[in-house]
Formats: structure tokens, sequence, C-alpha cells
């Protein structure tokens, strides 16, 4: 078959999506890569597995109608022009557009069947992220629209299905499967020991306030004043653009005022894993299921994390980590503090996390699900139902398909 892969950036199709597209070329089919930036370094690493790249201009986090306009206009050419058997999208904008441009064509002539993955429903459903009423209707209607007559929608967590009925975007009848995010690759992340002292708490995440960067900053300054050997790092890219976005200067200021080692980004997050004693990820964005969560578990890290939509489903509070109220600084240091008195915790929690990321967040059983529910399993592999992912996990999550009927 041919697919066309919609994304709204090139990093992401090799970072988040790379093992997925190498498992559609490996069943031997032809597979399109498109995004908006011309990224050289992807674009290569692409070519080398074998998947064509292809630029379709987008303002990620614009408004402008009239760009949107254009973007699903270039979606709508690209697939009148490649005819293809499947068209899947991710993110917010790719879902819509491509979603709308889909549909469009198949009206035309074309034949493509169309899944939206959707990581989470984003920023613009964050609670105090501040977007006006007008937009969040908009935004209602236009995934409406596009995923009306999708195949299926995959989703990352137990939350996200209730929630779309709930603001209208799905229908009850419609074709939901919960798959355990876009799973983590255990060889690419094998498990170590995690440092022991100092105690070390570690941010992996773009750098957005709604990602909890103050808070963690703000518990930081709380642990230091009973633990002062404990030690704190941000690892994540700046979001210039991003209305919650922290500017390279901004990171600077924050780093000299909380003693609080950022580092700038970077396209190999293990080393930073290997040399914390916790993984710690405050979010108060709506997240899927952060991959930055199931790259500590592999790690064999502790995770503390916000008990929200995404950031809890990979956490058992108290067995692989700890889940703290959103957007509370207090509770979040109460939870570092505990780590931090009894150094064994990180230890004992992060093979729990492990055992975790075997079980069921292995991304070849991830993305065998994910061929299987597209049909994209050729004749000599090894048909979904023969390796699901195990449920067998604590707790137990929904991984199978729900029609809602």
């Amino acid at each position: 078959m041919k697919i066309i892969v919609l994304s709204s950036l090139a990093y992401s199709l090799v970072n988040f999506r790379g093992d997925l597209l190498k498992a559609m070329i490996d069943n031997g089919h032809t597979v399109i890569a498109c995004a908006p930036d011309r990224d050289l370094v992807t674009q290569n690493k692409l070519t080398d597995m074998g998947v064509e790249f292809v630029v379709t201009p987008m303002q990620r986090t614009g408004t402008n109608p009239v760009s949107d306009l254009v973007l699903a206009l270039d979606y709508f050419r690209l697939i009148r022009r490649e005819q293809p058997d499947i068209v899947l999208a991710y993110t917010q904008k790719p879902i819509i557009y491509g979603g709308l441009a889909t549909r469009l064509a198949n009206l035309v002539g074309s034949r493509a069947k169309f899944f939206a993955l959707m990581s989470g429903l984003g920023q613009v459903f964050t609670e105090g992220a501040g977007y006006a009423s007008w937009l969040r209707i908009a935004v209602i209607r236009l995934y409406r629209a596009a995923i009306a007559k999708s195949q299926a929608t995959f989703v990352f967590n137990a939350d996200d299905r209730k929630d779309m009925i709930a603001l209208g975007i799905i229908s009850h009848h419609q074709k939901v499967i919960q798959v355990p995010g876009s799973g983590v690759s255990l060889a690419r992340f094998p498990p170590c020991a995690p440092v022991v002292l100092p105690t070390r708490f570690l941010m992996i995440g773009r750098l957005m306030r709604n990602k909890g960067i103050v808070e963690f900053l703000e518990a930081s300054r709380l642990v230091r004043k009973n633990f002062p050997h404990c030690e704190f790092q941000i690892v994540g890219r700046c979001e210039d653009e991003n209305p919650s976005g922290i500017s390279r200067a901004e990171s600077e200021r924050l780093a000299a005022e909380y003693e609080v080692d950022f580092v700038p980004g970077t396209d190999d997050v293990r080393p930073y894993l290997a040399a914390c004693s916790v993984f710690v990820l405050p979010s108060y964005y709506r997240e899927g299921l952060p991959r930055t969560i199931l790259e500590a578990l592999a790690s064999a890290r502790a995770v503390i994390t916000t008990d929200l939509p995404g950031c809890r489903d990979a956490v058992v509070d108290g067995i692989n980590g700890y889940l703290v109220r959103p957007r509370d600084e207090n509770d979040l240091a109460m939870a570092m503090m505990r780590f931090a008195a009894e150094p064994e915790r990180a230890n004992l929690m992060g093979k729990a996390s492990l055992a975790l990321a075997r079980d069921v967040y292995d991304v070849d059983k991830v993305n065998l699900q994910l061929l299987g529910e597209m049909g994209l399993i050729n004749s000599s592999g090894v048909h979904p139902q023969e390796r699901r992912p195990s449920t067998s996990k604590i707790p137990p999550h929904q991984i199978a398909a729900s029609s809602g009927a």
C-alpha cells in the first residue's frame, strides 16, 4: 500500500514516529512523510529508511485562516497526486486539515482511508491556557468535520475518548482505539541503575510554562532548603513562537535565579536519563501520553508527574513514582523530598518502571497493534492478534478497540 503520514514537525517523524515508519517499510509499503520544515538531518534519516519526504508549509501555532486554507489545499493536491491507500495524521493541524483534505479528495475520485493519531488534545484544551472560547469552539467543529469519516481514531490515554465525546468532537458510535502511547524502544533506551548521590531530578520537555517549568523551579527551591545536596536539571528546546513558550534569554535568567541547570535541547536524552535519580514532568498541558515518561520507564527511572490525563496513565502512585497535584509546587516538592530522604526509593521504583515498560510500552508491540488496526501487516508478518500488548500491568489499562456502541 501507499501511505502518507502528516506531521507538524520534521524532527518528530524520526524521533517519535521513526519506528512506526520503519515498520511500515519493513512490511513492504510505500511511505511518504510530510512536515512543514525542511530539516536536512531528518530528511537524510528518512531517506536512509526508504521514506520519501515532502515539505507541506504550515504555521504551527498560528490561527491565520488563509494560511490554514493553503495547508488544506496543499494536502488535497498531495493526496490527489499520490493517490494513497492510507493517510495517517498526528497533532492538531495535520489531523484537522489532513482529514478535511482526505474527505474532499475522496469526493473527486481518491480512495484514501483516513486515520487520526491523537497524541493528546493539545494546548487549546489545556485548562488555564488563556485561549478564547471562540477558538476552542472553532477547533472542536474543525476536529468533528475532519474525523467524521475516519476509519479510526487512535488515542494514547484513558480520558481522551470520553472527553472528545463530551466536547462534541466525536459521537459514541465512532471507532476509537486506545494504544499505549507511541511506545518506547527498549533497545535504544536500555536500563541502568539510577544515581543515588547526589539525588538529581531531571525534567525533559519543550520549554513551555504549561509543561510545569515554573513549578519545577519553585519546587527545587523548596527542596534545597531541606536537602541542599540535591541537583536539578531541565533539558528542552526553547519555544519562542509558542504563547506559553520560554525564550533562550529567559531560560538563562531562570537558570541563574534558581540554580537549575538548563540544557537547551538535544537529539539524545539518554545521557541525561542515565545521570539522573528521578524523572519529573509536572505538566498541566493536555498531554496524550508523554514520550519522555516512557523513555524514563525504559531507563529504569522513578517518575513524578501530575495526576492529569496522559501523564498519570504510565505511573502507579507509590509503585513506580508519585502523582502530584497540577500547578502545586508544594506537593511536587514533597514528592521530591521523599526520594531525597530515602534515596533507595529511586532504585526500587525504577525497577517497577522498567517492568511496566517491558510489559506494556515496548514500541514493537505498540506498532504491531497500529499496523494491524490499519490493515498493514503483510502476509508473512505476525497477525496483530497474536502479539497484542499485555494488559497484565499495574493498574490494568484498556488497550482494546472501543466502538462506543
